[in-house]
């Protein structure tokens, strides 16, 4: 049996903002974090709803440090992929 996670604020926080992002869908940017769907949903429903404590969770400091390493592996992801997409484009356009 596995043991339940716990995240903190700041990264629930961080992880809704990246569904709000241009070309980001919800399902995409919980893959690329590592939670389900419906996890990330009911966070972004509690943020929505303005409570001062939208969320009553305890994480760990290195969760700080894990959602920000998250974020940049997502950014790094995308730029490459940008790149290799590039890439093919411009061998296409000059054969």
């Amino acid at each position: 049996m596995s043991k339940r996670r716990k995240f903190s604020d700041e990264f629930k926080r961080e992880a809704v903002g990246l569904t709000h992002q241009p070309g980001a869908s919800l399902s995409q940017v919980a893959r690329d974090i590592g939670v389900g769907d419906g996890m990330l949903s009911r966070w972004r429903r509690e943020l929505a709803s303005g409570k001062a404590k939208a969320f009553s969770g305890s994480g760990v400091p290195r969760d700080q440090e894990m959602a920000a390493l998250k974020r940049e592996l997502a950014r790094v992801k995308k730029e490459r992929d940008f790149l290799r997409d590039a890439a093919a484009f411009f061998a296409k356009e000059s054969s």
